[in-house]
């Protein structure tokens, strides 16, 4: 397989300019090579804007374009050429190792689902994103990709989460927390309390329920949700660090003082700016799929996608989640009366 990252350059708010000129970046600073698919001419005249000759980049043309008010599922049967289907086409037929969009999150996931299918023993894959702590990093998931789930599709995203941290994020033995409104077994709703007493009959190291505040104290290092409170909970820390940065600004702003004392502590605003920068993250990665990032990313924040999504696909966490799934895994459904096998 190549180790090419396939990048869709028409899907975002600002494609292609954006997309070509974070692929650029990313090959420039990390030498990873890029196919960028879509308009042919479009994308050779933003190439030719960043003197990107010398460069491993090469165009895929893609002929349609998946809009954001699009059907997920039309986009993708209908659209059979358009950039973020082409995109998955490639790293099917092993001539990318990865695909990267910020166009339509429903359109992406499904062409991914679809062309690449899902990973054998995952019902759903899930939506990742890494979240700066007290301690580090914590992996939340699912954010966005599954509103409605069962208890089998939350055990799944704990594996994913765990094999995602371990050898993506380098954490050698994650802990996983199951979130929820209180940290005793008798709290959660029906959903969590069915998940939680079975991840404590795996071999997973699950510290059972944590609460929101958890997630940026670094308690764990994998946090497992649904969809519908992932998402709430990703737009909710985006808006208070957007929030928060402008409030403080003002603060600055509105007294000599405090802007005489932002000139000595300006590098450590910086640093705290550069922690909770979405940016820093590129993108939330489509585990066992691909890596879907915000439609008005900045070009900073596509360039660090694609080198999470080479990483991603360098480090083998496809393959080694299929390993934590065997054909026994099935026992761990509540639907089945099998015993629970052991999963590390």
């Amino acid at each position: 397989m190549s180790m090419r990252v396939a990048v869709d350059a028409m899907g975002g708010d600002n494609a292609p300019a954006i997309e070509v000129e974070g692929a650029v970046a990313a090959s420039r600073q990390f030498g990873i090579p890029i196919v960028l698919v879509g308009d042919e001419d479009r994308l050779r005249q933003e190439l030719d804007r960043h003197a990107a000759s010398g460069l491993d980049i090469t165009i895929h043309h893609a002929s349609e374009v998946v809009g954001m008010h699009d059907s997920a599922s039309d986009a993708v049967r209908k659209k059979r050429n358009s950039s973020v289907r082409l995109a998955f086409e490639l790293v099917k037929d092993g001539q990318a190792c990865a695909a990267v969009s910020a166009g339509n999150s429903g359109a992406t996931m499904a062409a991914g689902m679809f062309v690449l299918k899902r990973i054998s023993g995952i019902e759903r894959p899930a939506i990742a994103q890494v979240f700066p702590t007290l301690e580090g990093k914590t992996l939340v998931l699912d954010v966005g990709g599954n509103v409605d789930c069962k208890a089998s599709h939350l055990v799944q995203f704990a594996i994913m989460g765990q094999v995602y941290a371990k050898h993506a994020l380098g954490i050698p033995n994650p802990r996983i927390g199951l979130l929820s409104n209180g940290e005793e077994d008798s709290k959660g709703n029906e959903l969590t309390r069915e998940t939680n007493a079975i991840l404590r009959q795996t071999s997973l190291n699950y510290a059972g329920y944590v609460e929101g505040r958890d997630i940026f104290k670094g308690t764990v290092e994998v946090v497992v949700c649904d969809g519908f409170v992932g998402n709430v909970v990703l737009k909710l820390s985006e808006g208070l660090a957007e929030a928060t940065g402008t409030m403080l600004k003002r603060e600055i702003m509105g007294d000599m003082i405090a802007k005489m004392g932002y000139l000595f502590m300006r590098g450590a605003f910086n640093r705290f700016k550069k922690t909770v920068d979405y940016a820093e993250y590129g993108g939330a990665p489509l585990i066992g799929v691909g890596m879907i990032c915000h439609g008005g990313s900045n070009a900073k924040a596509i360039k660090n996608a694609i080198r999470f999504a080479h990483d991603y696909a360098t480090s083998g966490v496809t393959q080694r989640i299929a390993e934590k799934l065997s054909e026994n895994y099935g026992a761990l459904f509540p639907r089945t009366n099998q015993s629970v096998p052991p999963v590390s």
